[in-house]
């Protein structure tokens, strides 16, 4: 239900408390208690039937006898009552109900599935139950057991674990950090974390959200609210279990390496959020990004006048994986200049301990002009030699007389050890984030680097259909499919190989031997050409084929293989006595000396579905840990992310007499195996290990994949089944030809299409602004066009019109689902020139078309009564008009989707 009636909660009118008490300890005599001291400024009504006052407020016996249904209810009753008073709530109007009762139970025929299928019926919204509860200190609203009553502020607080929310506000309170909301979710039988990103990515007292995060059980709606929400506002996580390994045993080394941790921290780089580690961390990192806006790059300058500090600082920015900038030698000759010759003459720049002003200025501003670096930390250590306040005044100086003269203004940070009062007030002054120690400032700087990190990966929008080759689709999915009506779950090494075959993914052909003697035949051509040649088990039962001593290697005759072949049978006979034999695999050895070993792959995440997952290969892959995961789908920029977050990424490059590999080979594997689990949901686990790389390309040298059925209930709803993230709509780019003639090329909108809108409602008249937004609009700002453009696919599109000769835009519709993908609610918008040759009602055809097939029941929209064009194209088009009841300028416009696609997909992914 997303944001419905969650105003009821963060902001309501009047509250009943159910289970209010005036016994001392129990639950609902702390929640009033706070209700009250919190001085919120509503109705309060009191509900139980053993009292009839408590403290001097009338109690009532049942929540009927209320002259009017409040907005939000509380309840802090036993277990087997709030099924039925949740009931009562819903029957009598209420808004929503905070269930701070534990104890429900979990799943069906629990209590609290009864709560939950009573609130639905009635749109009753419900947060918890075994929660902690809600407080919203702008609503002067404590409707929780929390020991205090935080201040008011800018930070929303999204938890799963009351006692974290709990701990985090007695954290907050002794550091003066104030929450625009705080929230325990508790059991989400309702509210969950992608309702309440929504609602606090709208909300316009909230600067950043907090997250604390255990588990997510809706992936989809949880990516979809992350990416919307980072896009507006930082989105700053913690997830505890970080060390906790998957409960699933991996079956393959890919599976293996992704440990769900793993899994959760691609997710939440690609949904554009920062993760932190502590709650020291937390409200830093919130601290940073509201001080210091991200900056692109990672190279930092370090100006020191104590040369330990300078190297710890160093220290910790290689810990945290930055980068150490060099110095230019335009800078170098600079520094040279006007440093004494003791300077250190590299990065740290240690202007020694004499430093005084002057001297800090003038290394500042050569460091300022400097394009090597992309921010600066400068340090200083008081002495008895120079004044600590008079060098603060001087950097703060370099940087106003640096941001005057300069379009880009380069981030500085500053730390003044011990630092005093005057030096604090320059820095604020100028806007200079300031730390107590080193350790806190580069802490800051990478901060603000992943940051803008995680807002590149959400920016990209990778295409549902692939441009970089050509899948052989049909022979793919022939070879699922007949694995499938098998019954069996591994597909053997020749349908291994001719499936990566399918997708262009170079691998070491393969032959099937039942025997030693074909087993010797199949050999005779390899080693007539004089290779070596490999042979292994092929068995359903045996995965590992190592472990049983299935693989024989480097065998130079036919005898040899034949040898090994009776070997390998009589080993899996006596290690593996139930295993089926289909005999042994028979293929030449890959000779590549200065090849690197890799491992790519897919993983199953039971949480976010598909996994690609990219590191170092080889039999000891677990134990050498060198891997990095990301959600699909992928293009080349995506792939290149991933491949420069593993350390073997670094040997992909040149090195002594080793020339560097073909990434590029080895970027479009891994596109390749985003677009496989695409085409593809069965595919459970798929694992090319190894994979080499040299300057010639790539070769899957081993591979194994697993695939299930997929349930058909998960077909149901668009895109890919089981991905997480949906990719950019490609199918539905297409050319329309207008009355008279005129082409245009339609597709849905991407991220980088800001500057396009803003040249396009430059030529929108403001008559026509108004009918579209229902109001004047007087600027363009980034974040107001960031809202059309930043859009996810998984639950709005918006389509644009480009001429097909200029590319400029002419139009735009758009349509937002609701969050139970029932509704969406379209606006469109064209050029003030351009009305009249049939776009509107071409755009309006096919924003009907994208909803008849992503499922949805219903399109409507609000019109205004003087908008008497769009009214008419509507009752063109079939849709009903009825007055909205709350405003009699506004029409309700709405049309039901006839024959949709009950699977509510669309044509492919």
């Amino acid at each position: 239900m997303s944001t419905y009636r969650l105003d009821k909660i963060f902001a309501p009118r009047s509250v009943a408390l159910l289970g209010a008490s005036s016994r001392e300890g129990s639950l609902g005599r702390t929640v009033l208690r706070n209700l009250r001291e919190a001085g919120f400024g509503g109705a309060l009504h009191l509900i139980n039937p053993k009292y009839r006052e408590i403290d001097g407020l009338p109690c009532l016996s049942r929540l009927e006898d209320l002259p009017a249904p409040p907005d939000l209810v509380v309840v802090a009753t036993p277990p087997a009552t709030v099924p039925g008073l949740v009931a009562t709530a819903g029957e009598r109007g209420v808004g929503a109900a905070i269930i701070i009762t534990a104890g429900l139970g979990h799943g069906a025929g629990s209590l609290a599935e009864e709560a939950r299928l009573a609130a639905r019926a009635r749109g009753l919204r419900l947060v918890g139950p075994n929660c902690l509860g809600v407080i919203a200190p702008p609503a002067r609203l404590n409707a929780s057991f929390a020991a205090r009553m935080p201040a008011s502020g800018d930070l929303a607080l999204i938890s799963q674990s009351g006692a974290v929310e709990a701990g985090l506000i007695e954290w907050a309170t002794g550091r003066n950090v104030g929450f625009s909301g705080l929230v325990s979710l508790g059991d989400q039988v309702d509210v969950d974390f992608g309702d309440c990103l929504d609602y606090f990515a709208a909300d316009r007292a909230t600067r950043a959200i907090l997250l604390y995060v255990e588990s997510v059980a809706d992936a989809r709606k949880f990516m979809s609210a992350a990416r919307a929400a980072a896009r507006t506002k930082p989105v700053v996580v913690i997830k505890s279990g970080r060390h906790a390994q998957g409960a699933r045993a991996a079956a393959t080394h890919t599976g293996a390496l992704a440990g769900s941790d793993a899994v959760y921290e691609a997710a939440f780089r690609r949904a554009g959020l920062l993760r932190v580690l502590d709650l020291d961390e937390l409200f830093a990192a919130v601290e940073t990004l509201g001080r210091q806006k991200p900056f692109p790059g990672k190279r930092l300058a370090i100006l020191t006048n104590g040369g330990g500090v300078g190297v710890l600082a160093v220290d910790r920015l290689l810990d945290l994986g930055g980068t150490l900038a060099d110095l230019s030698a335009a800078a170098l000759g600079q520094l040279d200049r006007v440093l004494p010759p003791t300077w250190s003459r590299a990065n740290p720049v240690d202007i020694i301990g004499d430093a005084d002003a002057a001297r800090y200025a003038a290394a500042m501003d050569a460091l300022l002009a400097d394009q090597e670096n992309d921010a600066i930390l400068v340090l200083n250590v008081p002495t008895a030699l120079a004044s600590a306040s008079a060098s603060a005044a001087a950097v703060v100086e370099a940087v106003q007389r640096d941001r005057a003269k300069t379009y880009r203004r380069k981030p500085v940070f500053a730390v003044w050890l011990g630092e005093d009062a005057a030096s604090a007030r320059a820095f604020e002054a100028a806007g200079i984030p300031h730390f107590p120690t080193e350790a806190d400032a580069v802490r800051g700087f990478m901060h603000l680097v992943r940051y803008r990190e995680a807002q590149d990966l959400l920016m990209e929008t990778p295409d549902s259909l692939p441009q970089d080759f050509v899948p052989d689709l049909l022979t793919a999915r022939d070879i699922v499919e007949k694995v499938l009506r098998d019954q069996r779950e591994w597909l053997d090494p020749l349908e291994v190989n001719a499936l990566l075959h399918a997708y262009s993914i170079p691998a070491a052909p393969v032959t099937l031997a039942r025997d030693e003697q074909e087993a010797a035949a199949a050999a005779r051509p390899i080693l007539a050409e004089g290779g070596t040649v490999a042979v292994k088990i092929l068995s359903p039962d045996i995965i590992h084929k190592s472990d049983i001593g299935g693989v024989r290697l480097d065998l130079t005759s036919e005898d040899a293989v034949a040898q090994a072949t009776r070997d390998i049978f009589e080993r899996a006979a006596r290690l593996k006595p139930g295993a089926r034999i289909a005999g042994v695999t028979v293929q030449a050895m890959v000779r590549r000396p200065k090849a690197r070993e890799l491992i790519a792959g897919l993983a199953d995440d039971p949480t976010f579905g598909p996994v690609v997952v990219f590191g170092r290969g080889g039999t000891a892959v677990e134990v050498i840990n060198d891997k990095a995961l990301a959600l699909p789908p992928l293009d080349l920029s995506l792939a290149t992310t991933l491949i420069a977050r593993t350390r073997v990424s670094r040997i992909l490059k040149a090195y002594r007499d080793v020339p560097a590999a073909d990434e590029h080979a080895v970027k479009l594997v891994l596109v390749k195996l985003s677009q496989l689990a695409a085409d593809l949901p069965e595919i459970r686990e798929l694992d090319i290990n190894p994979l080499l790389a040299d300057r010639d390309g790539v070769i899957a040298v081993d591979a194994r994949i697993r695939i299930a059925p997929i349930d058909e209930r998960l077909r149901r709803g668009k895109g890919h089944p089981r991905f997480a993230i949906r990719p950019y709509p490609k199918e539905w780019e297409r050319t329309i030809t207008l009355r008279g003639g005129r082409r245009v090329f339609v597709r849905p909108v991407r991220p980088e299409d800001e500057e396009l809108f803003l040249t396009f409602l430059r030529r929108v008249s403001e008559e026509d602004l108004r009918l579209r937004f229902f109001a004047p609009v007087r600027e363009f700002s980034h974040s107001f066009l960031a809202r059309l453009v930043q859009i996810d696919y998984a639950r709005a599109i918006a389509f644009v019109a480009l001429d097909a000769e200029t590319r400029e835009m002419m139009g735009v519709v758009r349509l937002h689902a609701d969050a139970n993908h029932e509704t969406g609610e379209y606006a469109i918008l064209l050029r003030s020139d351009l009305k009249g040759i049939g776009l509107g009602w071409e755009l309006m055809q096919l924003m009907i078309e994208w909803a008849r097939a992503d499922g949805l029941r219903a399109v409507e929209g609000q019109v205004l009564r003087e908008n008497t064009v769009m009214l008419a194209m509507c009752e063109g088009l079939g849709f009903a008009i009825e007055p909205d009841p709350s405003d009699p300028e506004i029409k309700i416009v709405r049309l039901p989707i006839e024959g949709r696609d009950d699977g509510g997909r669309l044509p492919t992914v």
